[in-house]
């Protein structure tokens, strides 16, 4: 199996993602293509052990960052992106994985790969964990102008993902706004709320708001790409104050210290399950192939963990059940009126 990886995205530039690709491609087991600038990722393999490890440098002469609009499109032609999607439409990888520029990474893979039929917009979604299991948002970044049909779609593709890959049957629906009112939100949350609840085909809870996100009161969440990405976001920094304060008590006081290590274990059980770095990245649904996103912060983990969800996704041939089952349900994927 090949995945390929865009090393110039991130952060922290090539080191993580070489870092991260090396331990995946020896822990894993596959093969491992970095996309990028040659010399730059060559100056990163003398600092790690490459033995044992199965990694392919694909040259890509430039690169976007993360800072750049999608204007500097027009200049770049052989960017990391362009070349890691277009190894994924040859067949020549399996799967492409970008901590990237996230607007485009999904213009590109769209233009690439293109949408699945009766698609109209790839989401990009998210399991989080909640209280109850796993949520998955979507969207959360992709989109940030959608249409009520949109969110539709983002409904009908989240539910065939839920019950296919995690086994959930009939998931519940929310969508994100700012009340539970029906009579609540823009015009964008009020229509798509119309339609989400009179699709059979869906079972549609009702509005829930950003507190919700984890409750677990939902197993999916529809919202456009602005909006899920605030919530989404405003929760890590939430966590991360919450952490930096946490360890700031505790290093000033000796009885903290010594509570901290007594439950030391327990605290490590609750940190992994809500570190992002554990769950690897988003994924594009709608699109034809295999597009993983991870944190432009991600760590070495963080890109070994989303090159094993990509391997998870094409030896448990994920993108092909998603595929027929948008095929069967293609009557789902029509116009929805104002």
């Amino acid at each position: 199996m090949k995945v390929a990886v865009d090393a110039m995205g991130g952060d922290y530039g090539p080191r993580v993602i070489v870092e991260g690709a090396i331990s995946a491609a020896r822990e894993l087991d596959i093969e491992v293509l970095l996309v990028g600038v040659e010399e730059l990722i060559k100056k990163e393999f003398d600092r790690f052990d490459t033995s044992n490890a199965k990694v392919t440098i694909i040259n890509a002469s430039e690169y976007i960052g993360m800072g750049e609009g999608l204007w500097s499109l027009r200049r770049k032609k052989r960017t990391s992106i362009q070349v890691g999607t277009q190894l994924v439409k040859e067949k020549e990888a399996e799967a492409f994985i970008s901590a990237g520029n996230t607007a485009a990474v999904v213009y590109i893979s769209n233009k690439t790969l293109g949408a699945l039929k009766g698609v109209e917009r790839p989401g990009l979604s998210l399991l989080v964990p909640t209280f109850q299991g796993m949520t998955l948002l979507i969207d959360i970044g992709a989109n940030v102008n959608c249409t009520p049909n949109n969110l539709v779609q983002f409904a009908v593709m989240g539910k065939i993902f839920m019950e296919n890959i995690l086994g959930l049957k009939d998931p519940r629906i929310a969508l994100m706004n700012i009340g539970e009112e029906r009579s609540k939100g823009n015009n964008l949350t009020k229509l798509a709320s119309k339609h989400l609840s009179s699709t059979p085909y869906l079972n549609f809870i009702g509005n829930v708001e950003g507190k919700d996100l984890y409750s677990g009161e939902a197993d999916i969440i529809v919202s456009d790409g602005f909006t899920g990405n605030i919530a989404l976001k405003a929760s890590e920094g939430v966590l991360d104050m919450l952490l930096r304060m946490g360890r700031r008590e505790i290093m000033g006081n000796m009885f903290a210290k010594i509570g901290y290590m007594l439950m030391k274990r327990n605290l490590k059980k609750i940190y992994k399950r809500i570190d992002y770095s554990e769950y690897g990245g988003a994924h594009l649904l709608g699109l034809k192939g295999v597009c993983i996103i991870g944190h432009g912060r991600s760590s070495p983990v963080a890109v070994k963990n989303a090159i094993k969800l990509a391997r998870d996704y094409v030896s448990n041939r994920v993108q092909e059940t998603i595929e027929n089952e948008i095929a069967k349900q293609v009557g789902c994927f029509g116009k929805v009126n104002a």
